[in-house]
């Protein structure tokens, strides 16, 4: 069995962009939702409250970090490191809620417009857009290796977007009176966001049902195994994530009658193929010799 542990080099590096992140994030949420409510803008305050659940998904992002860097136990035989993706699973479900209220109500603005102050909207999105892009800037290394933090940069990028497109709209009001154009740019923008956090709950939903890795043929795994000499059959097979860096296999091997010894040689071999072509950094395998009479690939 193989137990090489590796840890995102970046992860031990985000908590002061965390917090510094967060903190941007509850100061925009307070300028725009005074904003929102002075000049009349539903983006605007939509964006506030984009802002305000960025800073309730990065304070449950760091926690999990917190969780996932805790040592194995008798009773969390894996560590926690699967807090990170239930805290992606929870910021992004919790985008999706709030995306679909600000369609709601975006859609009795189109319906029932009402005037907007555009050069408060402006002035307040702007300050909203270089906030969320330093947000993004700090997190993006992190979100590359990570769906905790992945979800979070998401939870900013998307901000970045709907502040400059709340900057055009305003524009617009500001020039052509057109205040059709905030509701729409809400709709617009929760649409964007519904797509963007689809594929992370979907991604973690994966993880948490032990699904394989999308990037892992196992037909071609059982080929890549069973060419090594030695080995008469891979059955049994299963690959799972534990998070986003762990990857885990387990399975049957049938050899020929051979000592030990040459089963960890051999078993040696396994690993370093499934490491360097898969990923693959967990390894259990059980040797056998005709023990099995199923053997089929599952």
């Amino acid at each position: 069995m193989s137990h090489d542990h590796s840890h995102s080099p970046t992860i031990g590096t985000l908590d002061k962009s965390i917090f510094v992140t967060m903190t941007l994030n509850f100061i925009i949420t307070i300028a725009e939702a005074i904003g929102g409510f002075l000049s009349g803008s539903l983006s605007l305050i939509s964006d506030a409250m984009h802002n305000f659940s960025d800073g309730i998904a990065l304070i449950i992002t760091y926690i999990a970090i917190r969780l996932s860097k805790k040592p194995r136990t008798c009773k969390y035989t894996f560590g926690m490191k699967r807090a990170e993706i239930l805290a992606a699973i929870i910021n992004a479900s919790t985008l999706i809620i709030i995306s679909f209220f600000l369609i709601k109500e975006a859609i009795q603005r189109v319906l029932h417009p009402e005037p907007i102050t555009g050069g408060l909207m402006l002035i307040v999105a702007v300050l909203g857009l270089i906030a969320n892009v330093i947000g993004t800037l700090l997190l993006k290394k992190g979100s590359e290796d990570n769906i905790n933090i992945r979800a979070a940069y998401f939870h900013l990028l998307s901000d970045a977007v709907s502040s400059l497109a709340i900057i055009i709209g305003a524009t617009f009001i500001i020039i052509y009176k057109i205040y059709w154009i905030d509701p729409v740019l809400t709709i617009l923008i929760s649409i964007y966001i519904l797509k963007e956090m689809y594929v992370i709950v979907k991604e973690a939903l994966d993880v948490i049902m032990m699904s394989s890795p999308v990037k892992i043929d196992l037909d071609e795994l059982k080929l890549t195994v069973e060419a090594v000499s030695g080995v008469k059959n891979l059955h049994h097979l299963h690959v799972w994530k534990l998070n986003d860096n762990d990857t885990h296999f387990e399975a049957h091997i049938e050899v020929d009658n051979i000592s030990v010894c040459e089963t960890t040689e051999l078993q040696k071999v396994i690993e370093l193929r499934l490491h360097d072509k898969y990923e693959i950094n967990h390894t259990t395998l059980q040797f056998e010799c005709n023990k099995c009479e199923i053997k089929t690939i599952v």
